[in-house]
């Protein structure tokens, strides 16, 4: 391999990173805009004590670690069908050299809702991490706080309207984004763990299956505002 083919794949890989950050890690990557505060909410009840912060701090950690690591890394990616993936391409895997009239009705069923959750996801998710950061201008000037459902939708219609564009051109707008959003998180989380270390505690597993026990389905609830 030449250097200059070196460079073009090098490059090849810095461009697909960048489109996977603004379309697959977007996702992820608005979640602390409202996963820690949904914790704390009146919905759960879970007072912002001690012992409630370290263990939904590790459930956090080790939930995304699981899934992303672990069920998407080790098994999902590897489950395509001629090299498409998603919920659709997992049901016809399950029905391919089956009997229809045995299993086929039942894998179409989970298709179906699989289907069904991605589409409440890609409904849900976008309104709640628009309106989470638009609402941060109501912290910083209270006057503009009637504006901020206005903003949202305004965000959330270009978004869509963009959406159209292909998967590639919303990763190439929103990659740069999130790269400086991600760089962001990252300083300013380095800065309150060097403030506050004992919070590399939570990396323990332990806190988040007490957690977990001891708030019994409120836990589960809590797991799933993470998501």
């Amino acid at each position: 391999m030449t250097v200059q083919s070196k460079k073009e794949n090098k490059n090849k890989v810095i461009f697909t990173g960048l489109l996977a950050l603004g379309v697959v890690f977007g996702d992820i990557g608005t979640s602390p805009l409202y996963a820690f505060r949904l914790c704390f909410s009146n919905v759960t009840g879970i007072l912002p004590n001690v012992d409630h912060v370290m263990g939904i701090t590790s459930l956090i950690f080790w939930s995304m670690t699981i899934v992303i690591s672990v069920k998407y890394l080790l098994y999902i990616l590897r489950a395509n069908l001629n090299g498409e993936g998603g919920v659709l391409a997992l049901m016809a895997l399950g029905i391919d050299g089956k009997n229809p009239r045995e299993t086929g009705g039942v894998i179409v069923f989970m298709g179906l809702i699989g289907a069904a959750l991605l589409y409440g996801d890609g409904m849900i998710t976008p309104a709640m991490s628009v309106l989470s950061a638009v609402e941060g201008i109501s912290v910083a000037t209270p006057e503009f706080k009637h504006a901020i459902i206005p903003i949202s939708i305004i965000i959330i219609a270009f978004i869509f309207i963009l959406q159209k564009k292909g998967s590639g051109k919303i990763g190439l707008f929103f990659g740069p984004i999130m790269f400086v959003w991600f760089m962001v998180l990252a300083c300013l989380g380095l800065i309150w763990i060097i403030k506050y270390p004992a919070i590399l505690m939570a990396l323990n597993p332990m806190y988040a299956l007490i957690f977990l026990f001891e708030n019994g389905m409120t836990g589960y609830l809590v797991l799933g505002f993470i998501f």
